[in-house]
């Protein structure tokens, strides 16, 4: 990844204002937005999946672990892509990627097709995603990329909180398979847009050669890690599968760091984990994003299945989380600018662990007032409180010239994370091989999984108070917040924590982007 800007002249470059830059806008905006919805509207539709193709627990993590597991593992290829072969033209093929594999998904017969067509919509988002932003930064004036950035963020954050409306109507009112069929109209409309109106850019001083052993080897980790502790409650921790697939797992992710210790144009210089603040912010985000993949894996699941709600009531039951990081994350960016990220970054995560405490008690009978607002509240309090300290401190703790890999590490540990928690919170919480559709069987799961994961909180906020410096030394620039424009703007925190898919973008305008 590289800091290169624009490969065209500024006389080239469209303006904020001008018919052409909104055509730039609508085609990132509604592009990444797809992909950024698809990843959490579907446990909206995990109950009704679950029913109609009689799939167990397993089944139903694969179904979301599908889509993650392959975007975790391709999200930072996806970027490099884009920069040594042309963002658009990159861009454009994973939006026609995502819209295949989503009528796949819509159209499929039984639980392990869709499974499948999850994975390959998983790799048409990490086509697609990195581009996004990247083609901002690369096709605005420089005197309105802060302007053409926020407003991505801020009509994302719109987005995030529609989708779980839409998502929760349609599975309601007509039938799940339309959460996946609604996207290929859509991305038919963004690729048109894209092709006609979005100039395409491309890094000149891109890498020639692709780190192909590290995208293998990290792909090799994650997938072995999450068939081994997905497949352990139905064939016991002894069954030569998941003794294979762990043990898949442990040798993919040993290779990885050694190939990325050797490779002379490695996806993730390892010399960034030498500075202690940004060792100490991702072990951070691990805990932390470990335990929102819990949360919003299970709570919208348990609401539906053990509660009764609607699965409209349900998807929009932790709206309130969206709205307060709308209203507070630039707030807390500010405060964690001015009193350092140390405080912030104890204090809330201490807070969501609070909330998902209350979590645990929603059970048969719950209101949604009384039983379920106020923890939400909470969380969302907490969140804005951790969210924008965490993205600015993974920036500002290294060097300018990393900021890109800093931010593509950051997200990358996100997504590892919630994929990680899916796999193993059913197993820690005890389902056995037993169904998570199936109220008996998962509200004692449910309880367990969100103690467990107000644990994991505590953690990340032990790990901010010992590891997290309550200033951060200067190495270039200062930490961004997403409080206001700076001389390198960069988007609101909003942009992906409004649905807790990942830590925000926070690059440089025009800078390599590996994430979502």
């Amino acid at each position: 990844m590289t800091a290169a800007t624009s490969d065209r002249p500024a006389s080239d470059l469209v303006r904020y204002g001008q018919p052409a830059g909104r055509w730039v806008l609508f085609a990132t905006v509604l592009g990444s937005g797809l992909a950024f919805i698809d990843a959490t509207v579907v446990n909206i539709a995990l109950p009704r999946i679950g029913d109609e193709f009689d799939a167990g627990a397993a089944a139903l993590q694969w179904t979301v672990n599908g889509y993650t597991l392959s975007l975790a593992a391709l999200i930072l290829l996806g970027g490099s892509l884009g920069d040594r072969f042309g963002r658009r033209r990159v861009f454009v093929l994973g939006i026609v990627w995502f819209a295949a594999a989503s009528l796949l998904c819509g159209v499929a017969p039984n639980v392990e097709v869709l499974v499948g067509a999850r994975v390959l919509q998983g790799i048409g988002g990490a086509l697609l995603t990195p581009g996004a932003l990247a083609i901002l930064g690369a096709s605005f004036h420089p005197d309105d990329r802060a302007r053409a950035i926020g407003a991505w963020s801020g009509l994302g954050g719109i987005a995030g909180a529609l989708g779980p409306f839409l998502g929760g109507w349609l599975v309601e009112s007509a039938s799940w398979r339309l959460v996946f069929l609604i996207n290929v109209p859509l991305a038919a409309i963004v690729a048109l847009v894209a092709l006609r109106h979005v100039p395409e850019s491309r890094d000149p001083d891109a890498p020639d050669h692709l780190d192909v052993v590290g995208v293998l080897t990290g792909a090799a980790g994650l997938a072995g890690l999450t068939y081994g502790f997905t497949a352990w409650p139905a064939t016991g921790p002894t069954s030569p599968t998941v003794l294979g697939a762990l043990a898949l797992g442990v040798a993919g992710l040993v290779g990885f760091v050694l190939n990325e210790r050797r490779s002379p144009h490695p996806m993730l210089p390892l010399e960034v984990f030498s500075v202690r603040a940004f060792s100490a912010v991702n072990l951070v985000t691990f805990a932390v994003y470990a335990a929102l993949g819990g949360v919003f894996f299970l709570v919208v699941l348990n609401l539906q299945v053990v509660v009764g709600f609607s699965p409209l009531a349900a998807g929009t039951a932790m709206l309130p989380v969206t709205v307060l990081m709308l209203l507070l994350s630039a707030r807390a960016g500010a405060l964690g600018q001015r009193i350092g990220p140390r405080i912030p970054m104890t204090v809330g995560p201490i807070v969501c662990a609070v909330a998902l405490v209350l979590l645990a008690g929603i059970g048969p009978g719950t209101t949604y007032l009384t039983g379920v607002l106020p923890a939400v509240l909470l969380l969302g309090l907490g969140l804005s409180l951790t969210v924008a300290p965490l993205t600015a401190t993974a920036l500002g703790s290294v060097d300018e010239r990393h900021a890109g890999i800093a931010s593509g590490v950051n997200n990358a540990v996100a997504r590892a994370a919630g994929l990680l928690a899916v796999a193993v919170l059913p197993l820690a919480a005890g389902i056995g091989s037993g169904s998570l559709t199936n109220a008996a069987e998962l509200h004692p799961v449910y309880r367990v999984s969100m103690l467990i994961c107000a644990g994991l909180l505590l953690l990340g906020a032990a790990i901010s108070l010992v590891g997290i410096p309550s200033r951060l030394a200067s190495r270039g620039r200062p930490p961004t917040t997403g409080a206001g424009p700076d001389p390198e703007p960069v988007p609101s925190p909003v942009r992906v924590h409004c649905a807790i898919a990942g830590p925000p973008l926070h690059p440089r305008p025009g800078t390599t982007v590996s994430k979502t």
